[in-house]
């Protein structure tokens, strides 16, 4: 098959998208698909999942071979080093949970408009790439809605990647239109996408043919909520998507976050409550305080505690709570790691998921003081709010919303898939990590069980409330769902009996 060196494909601005659904678009992926040419910080994302800050210093180390070697040589022997450096030794199972599960995430913060705009008009779609397949197909069929992505395939030998390819090697060039060739046979898809000479090959195969070109301007990426599906669960450590000098700041941070975040978690277990809040502030740790928390419960005036109902970011949650009223409050938990709980600065409690027992733990706790919940029972970190557990409206009337928002720069200190027991020390190594806490006003007493409503119209409107001053999304999904998306198990949720409903008197 000869190659076509100057061939004059039309810009992809020239396509037209209406009436398409009978056709099928073949494209490229990286600076087709999405906006970004390089595939180096997808390679980085899955060297930090799978091997840690060593495995991505690998990378790092072996990127300026695989640039000059892309460059220079050749794009398949650079893309080689790419994979040998992020993959060698790792599970495939490893990469398949990254690649479901983290990958998704970046991706989707990167598609450009106008591939986008033709590939999903189109009835049926396939993708063309040089990247690993394994790395790339859970993204392209789940939220482009591909039908059929063939990509490089890497070797595996007793379920761990080699670091090598299979034949026909990387899917570059020639081998782009071979594997085209296989699959169609003598049919001739309509419209073929691509950016580089190493595409030609493939466009020129196709009826129509157009290039995303290079563009001066900036190109603003498609809003995510405009894909197939929004992105809700996401797992990995790594906030931002890591440029080669980004991959090396994080290498050369990573021991002294380490060293910080053992000093900041110092500080707050083993200070007062009341002066926490003034050393997270010396060490970098910014704590917002708004709204008007209520009072402490007096027990010698027969008041019990109050219920402070949490949005769910990260198991610091209620510690943060503690910090911003001066004193601990104890929190009741779904899972926490015995590394966490050890130094963890306030008490915490574990639920057993046995909706009788953990409601008999939750009433005598508040014959104590206050207590702290977040009832999505997971976290989220982006801007949706699970659904609540009606559970805790139906066991105190004196119910308080606290909406719980954070930030982070570098490292999530939240996970699914790896060992809990390392989040607080990942959001603690943030250079300057930051917590909102906003104090609503205490649930009407003619808005609570107690006057008749339902437990469940109760936890609506607390998650209404406190989405509506987030400004976040509320949704139907649960601990199930997430764990379901990143994890491949249902959360270990047993069947929830009925309890029968407290009756208090107003307050």
């Amino acid at each position: 098959m000869a190659e076509i060196n100057n061939p004059r494909f039309p810009d992809i601005r020239r396509c037209e998208s209406d009436h398409r659904k009978g056709h099928t678009v073949v494209a490229d992926m990286d600076g087709t698909l999405l906006i970004g040419r390089s595939s180096f910080p997808y390679f980085a994302v899955a060297a930090f999942e799978l091997g840690g800050v060593l495995r991505l210093l690998l990378l790092v180390l072996a990127s300026p071979l695989a640039g000059l070697l892309y460059y220079c040589i050749s794009e398949s022997a650079g893309i080689r080093v790419l994979i040998f450096a992020a993959l060698a030794g790792a599970r495939v199972s490893d990469v398949e949970c990254v690649a479901r599960a983290v990958l998704p995430k970046f991706y989707s913060g990167d598609v450009h408009p106008e591939a986008w705009r033709v590939f999903s008009a189109c009835g049926r779609r396939c993708v063309l790439t040089a990247n690993p397949r394994v790395m790339v197909e859970p993204f392209l069929k789940e939220y482009l809605g591909a039908d059929l992505v063939i990509g490089t395939e890497i070797c595996a030998m007793g379920g761990r990647a080699t670091g090598l390819v299979s034949s026909p090697g990387i899917l570059v060039g020639i081998n782009k239109a071979r594997a085209l060739e296989k699959v169609f046979a003598e049919a001739q898809p309509e419209i073929g996408i691509g950016d580089r000479k190493t595409d030609f090959d493939f466009m020129r195969l196709c009826k129509e043919s157009y290039l995303v070109s290079r563009s001066h301007e900036p190109v603003q990426p498609v809003s995510p909520d405009k894909l197939l599906k929004p992105v809700v669960f996401h797992d990995g450590r790594l906030v931002q998507k890591p440029s080669p000098v980004m991959a090396l700041l994080i290498i050369l941070w990573f021991p002294i976050g380490f060293i910080l975040a053992v000093l900041r978690i110092a500080a707050g277990s083993l200070l007062p409550m009341p002066v926490v809040y003034y050393a997270f502030w010396a060490l970098g740790v910014r704590v917002a305080v708004k709204g008007t928390p209520p009072p402490r419960a007096q027990k010698s005036l027969g008041q019990t505690g109050v219920l402070f109902i949490c949005s769910h970011r990260t198991l610091l949650d209620p510690i943060f709570l503690s910090t911003a009223l001066g004193r601990p409050i104890p929190a009741v938990t779904y899972s926490l790691s015995r590394l966490s709980e050890i130094i963890s600065p306030i008490k915490t409690v574990r639920l057993n998921r046995d909706r009788v027992k953990d409601a008999g733990m939750i009433k005598k706790l508040l014959q104590e003081g206050d207590l702290a919940i977040c009832p999505e029972g997971t976290t989220c970190r982006e801007a949706f709010l699970l659904r609540f557990s009606a559970l805790f409206a139906e066991l105190t009337d004196d119910l308080v919303p606290v909406a719980m928002a954070n930030r982070m720069s570098m490292f999530h200190g939240t996970t699914a898939r790896g060992w809990k027991g390392m989040d607080p020390f990942y959001f603690f190594m943030n250079p300057s990590p930051a917590y909102e806490v906003t104090f609503l006003n205490k649930l009407p007493y003619d808005l609570t069980c107690g006057a008749g409503k339902s437990s469940h119209d109760v936890a609506n409107y607390i998650q209404r409330a406190i989405a509506a001053t987030l400004s976040y999304e509320c949704t139907s999904f649960t601990r199930k769902d997430k764990y379901r998306a990143l994890a491949g198990n249902d959360g270990n949720v047993g069947d929830k009996p009925r309890i029968t409903p407290h009756k208090l008197m107003g307050s």
